[in-house]
């Protein structure tokens, strides 16, 4: 097990993660509004209205007619939206934090948000089709997240990391050695715990996810595994002044730039 710290992964396309930053805004406001100032019974009726509830969704049950808010189809996206205390909201924010502004950058602003969002769906339906019976709420951005991870890992896995090992060790290590480990945990437990607490499946399903897509919505150029180096926009080579003729013959030398001579 482990935790992210940082990564030395710099932007190359964009300024800003405006989209990663606002995603995290959102769930922590989801968070506040729906768990730490709320009433029990209005936290109760926001996991059970806006929760992914594969029962529901698959026509094994029906849900109370006063507690429904959205749509059932529209809870394959709000249920990301939720946390169920300030630990499970916080180590889902900080994986998105780490890896969310690079996958941005690679994907671009718009694509991302849209790629986040399928994530997420794509998590849901995996829980579901795992426990199509089930009338136990799915909450939290741990699926669309995955598929986060997943996006890192085919894009950047030669990138250093900087990880909390066993949560008391730091070490730098190659993003693909962290990130492999934990996509392969992810993939057992579902085999060996598919009833357990945690939803492995929706994890799973936004691994799968993220690795689809972030193939045909990386944007044009962008390679996988860091096979070429993207040299920043921001960054502009200044072409050293021509050397006259006279000059040469003379063996006059031109100052050097700042690029060099």
């Amino acid at each position: 097990m482990f935790i992210p710290l940082h990564d030395a992964n710099s932007l190359k396309y964009i300024k800003v993660q405006y989209v990663t930053i606002g995603l995290i805004a959102v769930n922590v406001a989801a968070w506040l509004v729906t768990g730490l100032v709320s009433t029990r019974e209005f936290s109760d009726a926001a996991v059970v209205g806006l929760g992914y509830i594969p029962a529901v969704v698959f026509d094994f049950a029906d849900l109370q007619a006063d507690l429904v808010l959205v749509p059932k189809d529209a809870t394959f996206i709000t249920y990301a939206f939720l946390h169920l205390d300030f630990l499970h909201l916080a180590s889902n924010m900080l994986f998105l934090w780490v890896f969310g502004d690079n996958v941005e950058d690679a994907l671009g602003h718009v694509r991302f948000l849209l790629f986040y969002l399928l994530c997420a769906a794509g998590g849901a339906l995996v829980h579901g089709l795992v426990q199509p019976d089930s009338e136990a709420p799915l909450i939290g951005a741990s699926g669309a997240v995955s598929g986060v991870v997943a996006a890192y890992f085919l894009l950047h896995p030669k990138v250093r990391v900087w990880v909390l090992v066993f949560f008391r060790i730091p070490l730098p290590l190659p993003a693909v050695i962290p990130l492999a480990f934990w996509i392969a945990q992810q993939f057992f437990m579902l085999a060996v715990d598919r009833d357990g607490g945690v939803s492995w499946g929706a994890h799973v399903g936004g691994i799968l996810t993220g690795a689809l897509l972030v193939l045909v919505l990386r944007r044009k150029g962008v390679p996988l595994f860091d096979r070429t180096i993207v040299t920043p926009k921001a960054v502009r080579h200044a072409e050293a002044p021509a050397i006259s003729a006279e000059a040469s013959s003379s063996g006059s030398s031109v100052p050097p730039t700042h690029w060099g001579r």
